[in-house]
């Protein structure tokens, strides 16, 4: 891991689910979320720095990214490789935690370089393990770990 601070931009548009996945990094005893963005557009208006995003003490490029595929204007899909396009993003550590288990969501998120793909838990029970499994992929250690 870098020797900076984790910064983790999540782009989900359910804002349950988004509160449920700050709730369980924060039981795991993770770094916190950073941002959490609601489509695939935001995303990218915040990664080339537009408009409100411009300022990059406030708004600093992430080091980890979780990402859902059905994001509104630009899926998760376009948006990763949108991301593997560009040199300065390109080694970005991305992770999936989608609805979607569909054998070709996983592949095509596999041809663009995703770290990891989960599916998201039914029952947000499970999403602590999750979150755990999210957190050992990225190589991210717990509190008390």
């Amino acid at each position: 891991m870098s020797t900076r601070e984790p910064r983790i931009l999540v782009v989900e548009d359910d804002r349950n689910d988004a509160l449920l996945l700050e709730r369980a990094f924060r039981k795991a005893g993770l770094p916190a979320l950073d941002r959490v963005l609601r489509d695939g557009q935001e995303a990218i208006a915040y990664f080339e720095g537009l408009g409100v995003y411009a300022d990059r003490n406030a708004y600093p490029l992430p080091t980890y990214m979780l990402l859902d595929l059905k994001v509104p204007k630009v899926s998760g899909l376009e948006l990763l490789a949108w991301i593997r396009e560009r040199a300065e993003h390109r080694h970005l550590r991305v992770v999936i935690l989608s609805s979607s288990g569909e054998p070709t969501d996983r592949a095509r998120a596999r041809e663009l370089g995703v770290d990891a793909y989960f599916v998201k838990p039914t029952r947000s029970a499970d999403l602590l393990g999750v979150v755990r499994e999210i957190a050992r992929t990225w190589g991210l250690p717990e509190a008390g770990a």
